[in-house]
């Protein structure tokens, strides 16, 4: 049964190939096998001799176009009725159920976009000081402290990998692509690398954020199941060619990703994403904040020059529009308008019972919330002690340690084993690795230095040597000493 699944397979990726484009013999095997099955399996779906160029055509020979060739053409023509026939048959012969557990990748695909535009997220970073200076923070954390690479010493040309890899950290500036790339990847949950002439990596250029328009997936089908089995390539904007760049070529930074997407998601979407709870839809935090913003300056424009109301009593109607006019054209900061005759004046001021303040304070909160960092509380709130402070930084560790893990094993695996592997080493005897921050050196103490000056295991000289380092004031010999000076 599961024989007949895959020769109905190969059959309708024939009979697809086949109506895309005339195709000789070797050509269309070549590219049949590329997608499914093997050399025997794509001979075994032909029960029938056929005539024409499908089987004139020796094997090993490139095969020519046949567009403009109408004996090809017709052959052609001839070898999509046979297909269709064959697969007629398969189709009737294949009539029991499909053994559980079986399923095999369609040719077809699909494409997937980012729910919110990321460009649109990276407006948001470079607009909020607010978000700006979280994901800075968080950036910096996760890489800011730089990293060194170690090898397996116990590796024959351990010292040839470590080469390698540090000339090429230096040569593509890895150092300052990861501090780049972490800004956008915790912003956005995304970032697209291009690796150059991927075949013998070189070099690696970052692209812009909203370059990748969607990414295309292949499916398995099996009955009604339908999930996405790989990532096929990366279609670009028509604004950078709108060409669909090979996964081979790319190197997809995300982290966070829900359900089956490939986008990755950072920690600015959820500020712009909107809620719908039954039929009522609360706006996003970041709306809500920019009306705030919005509306401040505007209530102390108001406020500052409150407006005035005159009761004019028996006004007639030519007085009626002379105030109309003046209130239509005050300015911003308010005006006082008087009139001779006998009227009341009163100020419009704001109800003091209405407590805007708390409203306010829970809409910030919950943006901070979706910044995942204290560092706004800590520079605009007052009362935070050392104490608090350390233990949010302790919380905020937290949400670091698993990013820079994730960006320590991808570059291991998409930066570090390609280049050893085109120098002819073997990346996992070699155990390449990154680490973040400097090297530890040993902390040396005085008591030590003095115990293996005694022991004779240094030199007098190498002992007053490091005893500079650490502030010692020494004189060598041929010079007068204090004590002497004196005397003298």
């Amino acid at each position: 049964m599961r024989k007949l699944g895959e020769r109905l397979h190969l059959a309708k990726i024939v009979l697809s190939e086949l109506k895309k484009r005339p195709l000789g013999r070797t050509e269309l095997e070549k590219r049949t096998i590329r997608q499914f099955g093997t050399h025997s399996a794509f001979e075994g779906i032909f029960p029938l001799p056929c005539s024409g160029r499908l089987h004139s055509e020796k094997r090993g020979t490139p095969p020519s176009s046949i567009h403009d060739n109408r004996e090809g053409v017709e052959a052609s023509g001839g070898v999509i009725r046979l297909m269709n026939s064959v697969l007629r048959r398969l189709v009737e012969a294949f009539t029991l159920k499909r053994r559980s557990g079986y399923a095999s990748a369609e040719p077809q695909t699909i494409y997937e976009t980012p729910s919110i535009p990321l460009a649109d997220v990276m407006r948001l970073y470079e607009r909020d000081p607010a978000c700006k200076a979280s994901v800075d923070l968080l950036a910096a954390s996760a890489v800011g402290m730089g990293f060194y690479t170690t090898v397996n010493e116990k590796y024959e040309k351990a010292e040839e990998a470590k080469r390698l890899i540090d000339q090429f950290n230096e040569e593509a500036n890895l150092d300052m692509l990861l501090c780049d790339m972490a800004r956008v990847l915790i912003a956005c949950g995304n970032d697209f690398w291009l690796k150059i002439t991927p075949e013998r990596l070189t070099s690696l250029q970052r692209l812009p954020v909203d370059a990748v328009e969607k990414i295309e997936y292949s499916l398995i089908r099996d009955g009604g199941l339908k999930l996405p089995y790989n990532v096929e390539g990366y279609k670009l904007r028509l604004a950078y060619g709108g060409e669909t760049l090979n996964p081979e070529a790319v190197i997809h930074w995300r982290i966070n990703c829900l359900g089956s997407s490939g986008f990755g998601t950072g920690v600015l979407q959820v500020l712009l994403h909107t809620l719908v709870f039954y039929s009522d839809r609360r706006p996003a935090y970041a709306w809500m904040k920019a009306k705030i913003e919005r509306i401040m300056p505007k209530i102390f424009e108001k406020y500052a020059g409150p407006d005035v109301l005159a009761l004019l009593e028996r006004a007639d109607a030519g007085t009626i529009q002379k105030f109309e006019k003046a209130i239509k054209s005050r300015p911003e900061e308010g005006v006082w308008l008087f009139y001779s005759g006998k009227g009341d004046i009163k100020p419009l001021t704001i109800d003091p019972r209405a407590r805007f303040e708390y409203y306010i304070d829970y809409i910030v909160n919950q943006f901070y919330l979706g910044c995942e960092t204290p560092l706004p509380r800590l520079f605009s709130t007052p009362g935070f002690t050392e104490a608090s402070a350390k233990a949010a930084l302790e919380l905020q560790d937290m949400l670091i340690k698993p990013i820079q893990r994730y960006i320590k094993r991808q570059v291991e695996h998409a930066v570090f084993k390609p280049v050893l592997l085109q120098a002819g080493l073997n990346p996992i005897e070699a155990g390449v690795r990154l680490n973040w921050g400097s090297p530890k050196t040993p902390q040396v103490s005085v008591s030590d230095m003095l115990r293996a000056a005694e022991l004779g295991l240094i030199r007098p000289e190498e002992f007053r040597k490091n005893a500079l380092k650490w502030g010692w004031e020494l004189w060598e010999h041929s010079e007068t000493t204090p004590e002497r000076r004196k005397e003298a």
